[in-house]
């Protein structure tokens, strides 16, 4: 007994060793990374900027080191931050040793708005007089609008692209919940609120059919006029070209129709950007990705730092009173956005502050919070909204008390509208599980509301009067900050969705723009000379934020891998089950393609 003792007390302090060990090996290795992903970059003479976009793009990324590594446990999703990828344009454009831009791009897994915004810069770009090319096998359409921009458009022989127009899909589903014992009660206030419609309906009802055919009809005829006006042509030729669905013709029909200029492969695009870069036909291209170019030092108008500041504070995800804060999970707190927002007020050193919605809404109460916090700060200092791809519903409620609000003509926005959902599944619960729920009461309405039973007429009533008495403070709100009357933003409002296009003619948008654009606005409202962007929330240490999402994260990794295509309809209903309280948001799982 007293060897065993003695042996398995030897083998569990072996065992805390070897993990103490390979903790240790661990910390050095994050370590490493951590440093080296700090630092600086050299740049090579004649150096070319490669872009691929094969993460996620968001408005801001996270600074994390070990995206890009394929190690179990470290890893994470990758995803690309438009502010990167535009400050490296920027630099690119600006310093003298990048000859030009290589794009190899197959497809984007962004918004329009988005796209939009990339695009602009590279358009910036071009204005120095150097050159971008643009090469794949594969065009996604979003991946071609972003490439039309380039001097030349190549694609290998046997390649494809995709350029049919955007279609909208819908998932309904109101049959599978019958089938499953599930009544979805509704109260809504909006004939246009259309978040409801996949729960109570099996198909489109004519007004959201209407609606969509406006919002994507406006987003389709602004992406084929910057196409058009890159390529030459007229927006008339592309529609029949879209007709045709080029993603099954031949390579050549491309060339016929102007979409590409040649059909090549790409060791002849390589050689073909040597001779444009001035680089000997023996060496090697080299190229500087979007993350290195970070690491260049940006060139500076004036010596020394800027004291006055404009704020960008970024606000994505969906809004709720306790969603994550953090940079790397997207989510807005109602909460946590709130404290920002006061704080930069409240900072002198802050001459404006300029909020980045990409949001579809959320919670009414955190929505509430928020425009508190904007409309304080924009009696105080400028205070200047930019919307990303969607800024809709709860995400233009936290916007429209600034003191003015720029959106992308493809930006989603509008949506003014609210309801309440509440499931009944007592067919389920009851009459298919067989479990009996017994309630005793002290008052009448002391259970409501209750997922096993049907809300009463007194009950329905009760909600409705909550739906439409946060409805009436949102209209008012609006109202009051795009100095309309009640009536005139009811008529817009019901819930509609309309494009940063539409929204400029109906008043409820100030100027079609980005970031770039708002920024700008800010500067000329708050009379800067010199001023320097500081981003909020603050970015918090790398390893933080990694070990901080890992339990989501691997959760996230498993489903995406076991459902594919059809994790969304998981996140739609994950999101219903944890939604509280009246909502203001857009449909689950919109998706323009």
């Amino acid at each position: 007994m007293k060897s065993f003792l003695k042996y398995t007390l030897a083998t569990m302090v072996g065992f805390i060793l070897v993990i103490f060990f390979w903790f240790l090996i661990a910390v050095g290795i994050v370590s490493a990374i951590v440093a080296s992903s700090d630092k600086e970059t050299v740049l090579e003479n004649n150096s070319v900027l490669e872009i691929k976009l094969d993460g996620e793009v968001v408005d801001r990324a996270t600074d994390n080191p070990f995206e890009n590594l394929d190690i179990p446990l470290l890893a994470s999703t990758q995803k690309v931050g438009i502010d990167l990828l535009k400050e490296s344009i920027t630099k690119a454009k600006n310093e003298d040793k990048v000859k030009g831009i290589y794009l190899r791009i197959d497809d984007v897994s962004a918004g329009y708005a988005a796209c939009e915004e990339i695009r602009s810069a590279l358009v910036d770009f071009k204005s120095s007089g150097k050159f971008i090319y643009a090469y794949s096998e594969v065009y996604s359409q979003k991946a071609y609008y972003l490439a039309s921009v380039a001097d030349k458009i190549f694609i290998n022989p046997e390649g494809s692209l995709m350029f049919t127009g955007i279609s909208s899909s819908t998932p309904y589903f109101s049959k599978a919940l019958d089938k499953l014992g599930v009544e979805m009660q509704v109260i809504r206030h909006g004939k246009f609120k259309a978040a409801v419609e996949p729960y109570i309906l099996d198909k489109m009802s004519p007004e959201n059919k209407e609606q969509i055919e406006t919002y994507i009809g406006s987003i389709w005829n602004n992406v084929l006029g910057e196409i058009a006006t890159s390529r030459n042509t007229t927006v008339s030729a592309l529609n029949s070209i879209a007709d045709e669905n080029m993603y099954f013709r031949h390579a050549k029909k491309l060339i016929a129709n102007n979409l590409v200029d040649s059909l090549v492969y790409e060791d002849q695009v390589l050689d073909f950007l040597k001779n444009k870069a001035g680089i000997e036909s023996k060496k090697d291209i080299p190229f500087v990705t979007v993350s290195e170019l970070k690491n260049v030092p940006a060139k500076r108008e004036s010596k020394g730092l800027a004291k006055n500041k404009i704020a960008v504070i970024y606000a994505a995800g969906e809004i709720d009173m306790e969603s994550s804060s953090s940079l790397s999970e997207e989510g807005i707190s109602g909460i946590a956005l709130s404290k920002e927002i006061r704080e930069a007020r409240q900072d002198s050193s802050i001459k404006a502050i300029v909020l980045r919605v990409n949001s579809p809404g959320g919670s009414a109460l955190a929505s509430e919070l928020i425009w508190r916090e904007v409309k304080l700060a924009a009696d105080q200092k400028p205070t200047v909204v930019s919307m990303g791809n969607l800024a809709a519903s709860g995400g233009y409620y936290i916007a429209c008390a600034a003191d003015s609000i720029v959106a992308n003509p493809t930006t989603l926005t509008g949506s003014i509208g609210v309801f309440g959902l509440i499931p009944n599944a007592n067919e389920l619960i009851d009459g298919k599980l067989g479990i009996k729920n017994e309630v005793v009461n002290t008052n009448k309405l002391s259970d409501m509301p209750s997922l096993t039973r049907a809300l009463t007429d007194e009950e329905k009533q009760i909600m409705q009067e909550m739906v439409e008495n946060v409805y009436s403070t949102f209209v008012s709100h609006v109202a009051e900050g795009r100095n309309m009357t009640y009536e005139q933003v009811d008529a817009i409002g019901q819930g509609r969705v309309w494009t940063g296009e539409n929204a400029l003619k109906l008043g409820l948008v100030d100027k079609l723009g980005n970031l770039d654009d708002a920024i700008a606005i800010a500067k000329n409202m708050a009379k800067l000379d010199t001023y320097r962007v500081v981003k909020l929330p603050k970015e918090t240490d790398p390893i933080e934020e990694l070990m901080k999402g890992f339990s989501t994260k691997m959760k996230m990794s498993i489903l995406e891998k076991e459902l594919g295509s059809a994790v969304k309809y998981y996140k739609s209903l994950e999101s219903i089950k944890n939604s509280s309280g009246i909502m203001a948001r857009i449909p689950h799982g919109l998706e323009l393609e």
